[in-house]
């Protein structure tokens, strides 16, 4: 693998994506090449930045999505937010959840606290 330099373009981008994923599937790296992939996690994440819009949501659409995902329903939410009343008041943002329903949450789906706030 070539040296990495600044990424400008989006085929640059794509082409030290594939090298770091490269790097990543070597069992065993040498010191330079340790030392090249956190260089190009570095520049990847700073076209990223530059690039790539990464737009703010709610802690209800998380929680919806990782819903969907986990093919859960609304009654499935009951124990974490005590009571299956709460579910849906959650859902259509008319109760914030608790702080102790977050953190239940967030064991559930393995994700911090803080993308429900």
């Amino acid at each position: 693998m070539r040296s990495p330099k600044l990424i400008s373009s989006a085929r640059q981008h794509e082409l030290s994506i594939s090298g770091l994923r490269e790097l990543q599937r070597k069992a065993h790296r040498t010191e330079e090449e340790t030392a090249t992939a956190k260089l190009l996690i570095v520049l990847i994440a700073d076209y990223e930045a530059t690039h790539f819009k990464i737009e703010r949501v709610s802690g209800v659409e998380v929680l919806k999505e990782l819903m969907a995902v986990n093919g859960l329903r609304q009654k499935d939410l009951a124990d974490d937010l005590e009571g299956e009343s709460i579910v849906p008041l959650v859902l259509k943002e008319k109760r914030q959840p608790k702080r102790q329903h977050m953190e239940k949450l967030s064991q559930r789906f393995h994700v911090t606290p803080a993308v429900f706030s």
